[in-house]
This record gives structure tokens, C-alpha cells and sequence, in this order.
């Protein structure tokens, strides 16, 4: 049996830091999760936080090679751990989410954590500097706007997909967008508590405002619209077909395992070699038999669930 999730992998990434507009940058590190930056007239914006406060160090590093103004704002695009919990070493006035992200941090934000800490160590270091769960203390609903000077910043909730709670960060004058794991590039897709039905046509909302630069949850920042629109289409394919197979396995009544075995072979030529995708598959045909038989709200992933269901596929 194959090491548990991510335990083995241990190889340290190689970091960029890519400037995409006038006030937008990328900080990305070959498939592991990114993190977007945005500096206004009066302070900067975090888009995601990192897994813990040492890692953040990385992030602040890097924005303090070009502004010295104080960091304002951090938006969460959603919760998962390895997004969220390094929030603290910002000092931000606000954290920014979604009235949907606050409920799934109320009602899974602690299991959440075990499990993913559990998953995915490297992912984690210093993690005993995280001081607990990451809250925000401005909540929206469906949109709200943040002005950072003359610099308009649209934080939007468009709809379920990699969770109940995505939302996106769109600078409108200069098209970037930050799309948090809704959209991710080159890389295997976590979908363990996706809404796999509705993704697709969330999707649909982001292309709709023709991004001329985005920065994807996980993958390379895209500098053109040409690459935004493939990183959106590479997703939606990716969300498509894991679920195109989740019901014809559900309608023929196999079993899990027997699922996860069909999904490979048919997933594993064009998606096999890309960062993660072995971590995640597990994880994300789990979601998808589970959706596929009528479970509409993502099931909690517990460390106990997490080991449970990798040994049911062995």
C-alpha cells in the first residue's frame, strides 16, 4: 500500500513571485497552493494565507521587496487549511469571507485542520506556530467592494464549486483575477468538498469577465487571456469528467474501490503526471461517488474518515 496521502512527499518547490498589472502579483510555487497580492494607493491585499505563520514569512518577504505599506486586507477565497491558517503572521485590519466560508469554518473548521495537517505535512511547517482556527472579521454574502485608494476591488461569491464558500478577487481596471481554487492549472484538482453539478456553471461566471491575467489556486499565474481561458477550460474538463464517471459507476452499482480504479484509467493519461493529482484523486472520487448517489452537502473529512476511506481502495 502506497504511503498515506501526501506523508511522503517531502521535496521543497521552487517559489516565484510574479508581477501581472500595475498593482497584482503571484505568489506561486509549482503546484503547492498560491497566494495573490495586490497593492493599492493606502496598503496591500493577501489573497490566501498560507498554511501557517512561518510560511506566511515567505509571502511577506516577498511583498516587502516592493512596498513597504502596511498590509490591510487578507480575503480568504475559501477554507481549507493549507489556505487559511497562516493568517495571523499578516497582522491584517480586516480578514475577508464569504457568509458561506464562515459556516463551514463553524461547522468543519477543526476536523478540517486535523485532516489536513494529517494529509500533507510539508505542506505544514512551523505548524506549531499556528495560534488556532482562522476567523474573518468582515463577513459578505454575495459581493462587496473594497476601494484601496483610487483602486477599485471587487470580492465576489460566485456560486459552489471546489467548496460552498468560493469567493473570487477581481481588480477590474487592469482584468486579474484571483480565483482561489475555483480555477487551478497543472496540476491535480482537489475536489474532496466540492459541489461537483455546480461547478461547471460557476465557472461560467469567471470566464464571463474575460480575465486578462489570473492567478489560479494551485499552477502557474497566467499572464494572458488566451492562458486564462485555458486554465478555466483545464478545470472545468477536470470537474466534468471526474463526475461523468462518479454516475456511470454509481449506475452500475460498483463499489468504491472499483470506481477509483475505472476513474484512473480513464483520468490518468491526461492528468497523471501533474503535481498532486496522486494526492488528491483518492479524495476527490470519494466526493464524487458520494455526490453521484445523492449526497448533495460534502461529508466532514476527519483523520479517522481520511485513513478509512485510503485503505478502502488499497
Amino acid at each position: 500500500m502506497p504511503s498515506f496521502a501526501s506523508q511522503a512527499d517531502l521535496q521543497a518547490k521552487k517559489i516565484s513571485f510574479t508581477r501581472l498589472s500595475r498593482n497584482c502579483y503571484a505568489f506561486t510555487a509549482e503546484g503547492d497552493p498560491n497566494t495573490g497580492v495586490i497593492v493599492g494607493d493606502d496598503g496591500v491585499m493577501v489573497i490566501d494565507a498560507q498554511a501557517t505563520p512561518l510560511m506566511a514569512r515567505e509571502v511577506i518577504r516577498r511583498i516587502r521587496k516592493v512596498t513597504n505599506k502596511p498590509i490591510r486586507y487578507l480575503t480568504l477565497s475559501h477554507y481549507h487549511a493549507v489556505r487559511v491558517l497562516g493568517a495571523s503572521a499578516y497582522r491584517a485590519d480586516q480578514v475577508i469571507a464569504s457568509q458561506r466560508t464562515l459556516g463551514l469554518i463553524r461547522e468543519r473548521g477543526r476536523q478540517d485542520m486535523a485532516s489536513e495537517i494529517g494529509r500533507f505535512p510539508r505542506l505544514f511547517r512551523g505548524r506549531e506556530s499556528i495560534p488556532g482556527l482562522t476567523w474573518p472579521t468582515m463577513v459578505f454574502k454575495d459581493e462587496m467592494t473594497v476601494m484601496m485608494g483610487r483602486l477599485e476591488v471587487r470580492i465576489i461569491h460566485p456560486g459552489p464549486g471546489h467548496t460552498g464558500g468560493d469567493t473570487i478577487v477581481w481588480v477590474p481596471s487592469q482584468r486579474v483575477l484571483f480565483s482561489g481554487d475555483l480555477v487551478e492549472y497543472k496540476a491535480g484538482i482537489y475536489t474532496g468538498d466540492a459541489h461537483l453539478e455546480q461547478w461547471p456553471g460557476t465557472l461560467e461566471k469567471l470566464r464571463a469577465l474575460k480575465p486578462r491575467a489570473l492567478v489560479p489556486g494551485r499552477g502557474p499565474a497566467l499572464r494572458s487571456a488566451r492562458e486564462s481561458e485555458k486554465a478555466i477550460r483545464y478545470t472545468r474538463d477536470f470537474v466534468r469528467g471526474l463526475y461523468a464517471n462518479a454516475k456511470r459507476g454509481v449506475a452500475a452499482k460498483k463499489s468504491l474501490k472499483d470506481l477509483y480504479a475505472a476513474t484512473r484509467r480513464s483520468m490518468d493519461p491526461a492528468y497523471g503526471a501533474y503535481p498532486i493529482y496522486e494526492h488528491c484523486m483518492p479524495f476527490d472520487v470519494s466526493r464524487a461517488y458520494d455526490e453521484a448517489r445523492g449526497i448533495k452537502h460534502p461529508r466532514i473529512w476527519t483523520a479517522k474518515r481520511d485513513r478509512e476511506m485510503w485503505r478502502s481502495i488499497a
